[in-house]
């Protein structure tokens, strides 16, 4: 059965913020500016990025629920498609509201939806990649008609500044000391909020152009290395991490920093270029048959335009090599926004103008959690009329 992507949508919450603004929103850790902030941000080329906190009092404005239930209200409805119609909501996320229930029955909790399928992935890039992979396997099998699968990430809960105990030691000088180690602090000028939604059905549109959905590959590295991105818990010299459960209760593990999202970022370098493009990419080409002549546009989701080149030319050590301006990316206008990035890199090609019937476009989606990653391969189709 084919499975079609008939539309997608995102919301991204309140005005835009540029470099220059972040901390006025995020906050100054211990009053203190970073001193990582312009280092990082002249590396990840991220110009402008949304956060769903009041600028004037740092409030939160919406929560991923909310945040994820308006992109799937962006969803154009349709003779086939309303909210009333869903048979199955896939939702995707490294940062749901709640330790329980899941996120996705959160979102329908938001949406008023009528009885459904209702399914939550958790990881993190890869997230909203599950989520979707779901959705089509669900229309596929005729178990539901049609699916909505989505990402979101509420980042800015994880990043501002109050989120942070100044330092384990109280009574140092934190003009002397740096309040966050490098791991923790580099990720708030990386990542930021929104949401993306994806419409499924097994019949392609009568009228446009949509993607058909050809497959969607993981391949996870988790069995062979250690943990490299992470929240709620603590590295420790061995590789393993403490969860925040093993800490002498919440306090302490907030009292520790523990709920931060952290990056190894030595683990990082060595492994997300090489587990994605030396050892992921070659063997699932090989599988589906694949070749980069066959390919007319490349959608990378890659975290920060440090490893553009770094992935480029991973694929191009692999024999797989798809020159840049086949390469489609909004990271400069939207930033991170993690699992919710692919979704809004397959709608922003789509309003591009650029594509065309029988175009190839392949999508990646890499996690560096612990070494995960995802190719799907959609083709363009136009529409019955």
């Amino acid at each position: 059965m084919e499975i079609y992507i008939n539309d997608l949508a995102s919301f991204l919450p309140n005005a835009s913020v540029d470099n220059d603004h972040i901390e006025d929103i995020l906050g100054r850790v211990g009053d203190i500016p970073s001193r990582t902030k312009r280092r990082i941000l002249s590396n990840n080329k991220i110009n402008t990025r949304h956060y769903a906190l009041d600028p004037a009092t740092g409030q939160g404005t919406h929560t991923n629920a909310e945040l994820t239930a308006e992109a799937v209200r962006l969803l154009r409805p349709t003779a086939d498609f309303t909210l009333a119609t869903i048979e199955c909501l896939c939702c995707g996320t490294s940062s749901p509201d709640l330790l329980m229930p899941g996120h996705g029955v959160m979102v329908a909790g938001e949406l008023q939806l009528p009885p459904c399928d209702v399914v939550t992935t958790a990881g993190i890039c890869v997230a909203g990649m599950t989520a979707l992979k779901y959705a089509c396997m669900n229309v596929a099998s005729g178990t539901v008609a049609n699916a909505v699968a989505t990402g979101s990430e509420l980042a800015s809960s994880f990043m501002k500044a109050g989120f942070f105990s100044p330092a384990a030691d109280l009574g140092a000088d934190l003009k002397k000391k740096p309040v966050l180690g490098f791991d923790a602090d580099f990720l708030r000028w990386m990542l930021s909020d929104g949401a993306g939604a994806a419409y499924v059905s097994g019949q392609k549109n009568r009228i446009g152009l949509c993607y058909r959905v050809e497959w969607i590959e993981n391949r996870s590295f988790a069995g062979e290395l250690a943990t490299c991105m992470y929240a709620g818990g603590k590295k420790m010299s061995d590789g393993r991490v403490r969860g925040w459960r093993q800490f002498d209760g919440s306090l302490e593990a907030a009292k520790n920093n523990s709920f931060a999202v952290r990056q190894d970022v030595k683990l990082l370098d060595e492994q997300i270029v090489t587990t994605a493009m030396a050892r992921a990419l070659p063997e699932i080409a090989g599988k589906r048959g694949i070749r980069p002549a066959d390919i007319q546009w490349y959608l990378p989701h890659y975290s920060s335009a440090y490893f553009r080149d770094k992935f480029y030319q991973g694929m191009k050590e692999a024999g797989f090599e798809i020159p840049y301006e086949k390469w489609f990316t909004n990271l400069p206008e939207v930033g991170n926004i993690g699992s919710a990035s692919i979704y809004l890199l397959m709608e922003g090609l789509m309003q591009s103008g650029r594509l065309k019937d029988g175009d190839k476009v392949l999508c990646f989606i890499p996690e560096s959690g612990r070494f995960s990653h995802c190719f799907m391969l959609l083709t363009v189709v136009a529409g019955k009329e």
